[in-house]
């Protein structure tokens, strides 16, 4: 019997575009979701790559790489929410132009909702929700009108 060597399957390579990389293992989707990219609008190439082994991360991670279309420091600090060790490569003509990390800073603030519907921000005053970071693996945030706690803050991205 003959055994037949498994090929490793890679993401291409795009032109020009952007590569988050080092993405929590299963939340490439809420980048894609933070980023608003759907069926509807995007005109592009995308490639997502989940459950992909990482020696970096010690296991396993995502990938997303989407061509023609350069992310800016506010959705890098979006991502950051789901994806607080991801990486932010901006490629142009096949090459590296530049990389940086993802950060989380200390406060959040206009990029969540508050999960307590009877919190201040969801009333319809005009007050910007505002969150302490309380962990960032995982990433927690407390409401700073409230205190309520938010644990899944991809289901409550603005």
């Amino acid at each position: 019997m003959k055994e037949e060597m498994a090929k490793e399957v890679r993401l291409t390579p795009i032109r020009n575009g952007t590569v988050i990389d080092h993405i929590a293992c299963g939340q490439a989707l809420n980048v894609l979701k933070i980023l608003g990219i759907n069926d509807q609008n995007i005109y592009s190439s995308i490639s997502v790559g989940i459950h992909v082994g990482s020696s970096t991360l010690g296991g396993w991670k995502d990938i997303v790489k989407i061509e023609d279309i350069e992310i800016d420091h506010k959705d890098a600090e979006r991502i950051a929410l789901v994806a607080p060790d991801a990486t932010i490569s901006i490629v142009r003509d096949f090459s590296v132009a530049e990389k940086y990390s993802v950060k989380l800073g200390e406060r959040v603030i206009g990029l969540a909702r508050c999960s307590n519907p009877n919190c201040i921000t969801n009333k319809g005053e005009p007050v910007l929700p505002e969150f302490r970071v309380v962990s960032k693996y995982p990433v927690q945030l407390r409401c700073c009108y409230c205190d309520r706690i938010l644990t899944n803050v991809s289901d409550n991205l603005m």
